[in-house]
């Protein structure tokens, strides 16, 4: 029944991608090219909208149920961010009050679902207790993922792409703990992003607009919290190196906001993207390059599960240190920003 469903995830998002294309065309959901953009010409958007009714159907279908997990506000609050980004996409909503929706959305899924990380337990024994934390939190993550993914949105497929390998390392490290709801769902989403990616690869013919990226990274989000939570500070860090490439993009363009005096939800065309095709990438190349960056970083979450704890650290070094040289090469945070390389530089 499960690969069935699978399939007909697959199958809706295909079918549904160019009536969702058309409906976007009819009600202005459309993208019209700036300074800011890559593409030269009006584009739909709210593709997004496919993958969230394909969702829909698979959930219906399978009705997945958590033993510490209830699907339906996890439902409410993805019709609460899609319906978000729907209205973004058609009127481009101020930042304000997409972050309002979004914390509606985190607090549902928190307080009606459960989802709450209370606890960590430390590898040389003993426990970290989040206390009054633990909400605040909770919440954080959600929200934070969630608009690092609206953040990566910004080449033919890169979103859609980075969060379907995102979504195959979690569906697969819940099903190697043992969490068979959170596995299912996360399963689900990625057939149905799938289906949509084949309309949005390079060249794309719709974007997921706001509708696709906060869906996606609201259900990453929640999927990870709910399979990984309560158990030890090595199992927390998995979720953060899954995500290492929106999460990483998202933390570098804050320094980059910061550190040139401009608010941090500010746009500006300096993301991972944009700083690969100024170096000399193709559209194609630069979004397969950063797929192979998302796909090592999962496979890292994987083998970072199976070591022991200096095993453990180790990587997370050798993953730290490499980034920083990545994010220095291609001047993420700016030409001025090469404190590794200068150290370097200086040791020769």
């Amino acid at each position: 029944m499960l690969y069935f469903t699978l399939f007909i995830c697959l199958i809706s998002s295909i079918i549904l991608t160019p009536f969702v294309k058309k409906l976007a065309f009819k009600i202005g959901a459309t993208d019209k090219p700036n300074q800011r953009k890559v593409h030269q010409t009006i584009m739909p958007r709210m593709g997004g909208f496919a993958i969230f009714l394909s969702f829909i159907i698979g959930f219906l279908i399978l009705r997945p149920e958590g033993d510490h997990a209830q699907p339906l506000p996890i439902i409410l609050g993805s019709l609460i961010i899609v319906g978000l980004g729907i209205l973004d996409d058609i009127i481009e909503l101020s930042a304000k009050i997409k972050f309002v929706g979004q914390l509606a959305a985190a607090l549902i899924v928190v307080f009606w679902g459960g989802a709450e990380a209370q606890f960590i337990n430390l590898p040389f024994g003993g426990q970290i207790q989040f206390g009054y934390l633990s909400i605040p939190l909770t919440v954080f993550w959600i929200v934070g993922v969630t608009n690092a993914i609206n953040l990566i949105d910004g080449l033919d497929g890169l979103a859609a792409g980075v969060s379907s390998i995102a979504l195959i390392t979690i569906s697969a490290m819940a099903l190697i703990m043992g969490n068979v709801f959170a596995a299912t769902m996360g399963a689900i989403v990625l057939m149905s992003t799938l289906g949509f990616l084949i309309y949005n690869f390079h060249p794309a013919k719709i974007f997921m607009g706001d509708a696709g990226s906060l869906f996606l990274g609201f259900m990453i989000a929640v999927l990870s919290l709910l399979g990984f939570k309560n158990i030890t500070v090595i199992s927390l860090i998995i979720p953060v190196i899954i995500l290492g490439v929106p999460l990483s993009d998202t933390f570098f363009a804050i320094i980059r906001r910061v550190s040139n005096n401009q608010p941090i939800y500010a746009p500006d065309k300096s993301h991972l993207h944009h700083c690969l095709l100024r170096i000399g990438f193709s559209h194609r190349q630069t979004v397969l390059l950063i797929y192979a960056i998302a796909a090592m970083f999962g496979l890292a979450a994987i083998i970072f599960s199976m070591s022991t704890m200096w095993g453990s650290i180790i990587l997370i070094a050798v993953l730290l240190i490499a980034l920083e040289i990545f994010v220095e090469s291609i001047d993420l945070v700016g030409k001025n920003y090469k404190p590794l390389l200068k150290f370097v530089r200086s040791k020769r």
